[in-house]
């Protein structure tokens, strides 16, 4: 929690420090998406390709829009935990955090160097589990929703190279002890639940280890039949409803506004006089 909040000082300190050095000189601070992303990029790195200091801070760019909204729904919805996290995006709206998710997902910055520590039969272990799963325990692969190359597939399913090995550790305990959730059917955490401590040290080490090469953009919607339900790619209703919402708020805004002129002419409007006193004219 201490470091969470020291984090949280940080992007808010690097924020108002360019803000207020531009305020010093007379100068307007630019409204660009990447003013606006210095928030993030604090602590997610310059073009979000991640940041390793006391906590690790995962990879943003190149992932998919749709997993990267979802994330920040789950955040701002308290289905995900994280002071920082759910602090920045508590009063965001959908439409925004796609706007957010859309920026990062462009970005193509260098994948670190891969990392080796466990020994080759734990490499050996994690690997079987990323490409052939445990059929006896109904455990999928890993490849089987990632992709064969695990770099995710459109709309919302996240590549799982290029990022460290306690990391990804984390997020599967969290995912097993309820602390990150998704909207219902929450296949990670079924997934998660069928995982022993061992088997996420491996899966998390095999992982860490690979060299990234080539195209490392997700695959295409649709690529793979996946062989469990996930309600975590389903982003367009959260969507439209917000732009249904922000629809109906200019809508009656609109109206408001010209019941408000009606009623200002109605007032200026000169007062007739009565009859009687035309007609003795």
């Amino acid at each position: 929690m201490r470091a969470a909040v020291a984090l949280l000082g940080v992007a808010c300190a690097v924020v108002l420090t360019v803000a207020g050095g531009a305020w010093a000189q007379g100068a307007t601070v630019p409204d660009t998406i990447e003013q606006r992303m210095l928030a993030c990029t604090a602590c997610h790195g310059k073009e979000g390709e991640g940041l390793r200091r006391n906590e690790y801070f995962p990879r943003l760019a190149g992932k998919p829009a749709g997993y990267l909204y979802n994330q920040l729904v789950n955040y701002r919805d308290r289905r995900r935990e994280f002071p920082i996290m759910n602090y920045l995006v508590a009063y965001l709206s959908d439409a925004y955090m796609l706007e957010i998710a859309e920026y990062f997902a462009r970005l193509t910055p260098p994948y670190p160097a891969p990392t080796t520590r466990a020994s080759p039969a734990v490499l050996a272990r994690g690997q079987q589990l990323v490409h052939d799963g445990d059929p006896a325990r109904k455990l999928p692969a890993c490849a089987a929703c990632h992709g064969k190359a695990l770099t995710g597939m459109q709309p919302a399913i996240p590549g799982l190279v290029g990022l460290y090995g306690d990391y990804i550790a984390a997020q599967m305990g969290a995912w097993r002890n309820g602390t990150r959730q998704s909207i219902d059917s929450d296949c990670m955490r079924d997934v998660a639940k069928l995982l022993t401590p061992d088997d996420i040290g491996a899966v998390s080490a095999w992982l860490a280890a690979q060299p990234v090469s080539g195209d490392m953009r997700p695959l295409a919607a649709g690529s793979l039949k996946l062989p469990l339900p996930c309600g975590g790619l389903v982003i367009d209703e959260a969507k439209k409803k917000d732009e249904a919402k922000q629809k109906g708020e200019a809508q009656k805004k609109d109206e408001a506004q010209k019941k408000d002129e009606a009623q200002k002419h109605e007032a200026n409007k000169p007062e007739a006089k009565p009859k009687d006193e035309a007609k003795k004219k």
